[in-house]
């Protein structure tokens, strides 16, 4: 009876062994850092970037960003399942944000269209009611040179905004803030021209 028992408490101890074995073993395969998901949320990461997501998605990729982060964060502390999560969660956001470039792409360009043709307007504008009031009469010297200066620079640069507005549009965004320079500055000069009297015409002596 005796060697039985032990025999049997020997057997106990072989099947406690080897379930703290399984364990130990499962739960080391489930603890393994979840590198093929980092990497997958870093390729996403990369062509979100080469998609200009940073120029035209902005506020998806920072929210992108975050997650990554995140998921950063958990994998230093060894937190493999929150990382891994984390990661498949980051590679979505980093998908998403590349694939909104395109209508933020669209939105810019509809946006500087917009505000070049309104500041061709307020150009013509100005120019003809320089030239109705003959308000270039009341400039001085170097007034009227900068005058004739800027409004070829004008036409210059609104001809150079449109030619890049397909390729490089926040380029052309950087030239209607010149744009809104000249007129900005020819609407204040112009007013103060205007203010200005008109000097008396010379009285002509009659003969008698």
């Amino acid at each position: 009876m005796i060697k039985g028992g032990r025999t049997e408490m020997k057997h106990l101890k072989y099947k406690i062994l080897f379930m703290l074995f399984s364990i130990l073993a499962f739960s080391g395969g489930c603890a393994k850092p979840p590198e093929a998901e980092q990497l997958a949320a870093m390729d996403a990461m990369d062509t979100s970037l080469a998609a200009d997501a940073e120029k035209f998605a902005a506020d998806e990729l920072d929210t992108a960003k975050k997650i990554w982060k995140a998921a950063e964060t958990q994998m230093k502390k060894k937190n493999y399942k929150e990382a891994k999560q984390g990661y498949i969660d980051a590679k979505a956001a980093f998908e998403k944000a590349a694939a909104a470039v395109a209508a933020g792409r669209k939105a810019v360009i509809g946006e500087i269209t917009a505000a070049l043709t309104s500041l061709n307007e307020s150009w013509i504008a100005l120019t003809l009611d320089a030239e109705a009031n003959k308000l270039e009469q009341k400039l001085n010297g170097e007034q009227k040179d900068a005058w004739m200066s800027d409004t070829f620079t004008f036409a210059d640069t609104l001809e150079a905004a449109k030619d890049m507005l397909a390729a490089e549009p926040l380029e052309a965004r950087a030239k209607v803030g010149e744009l809104r320079a000249f007129v900005d500055k020819w609407d204040t000069t112009f007013a103060e021209v205007t203010a200005i009297p008109d000097k008396p015409a010379p009285n002509k002596k009659t003969r008698r």
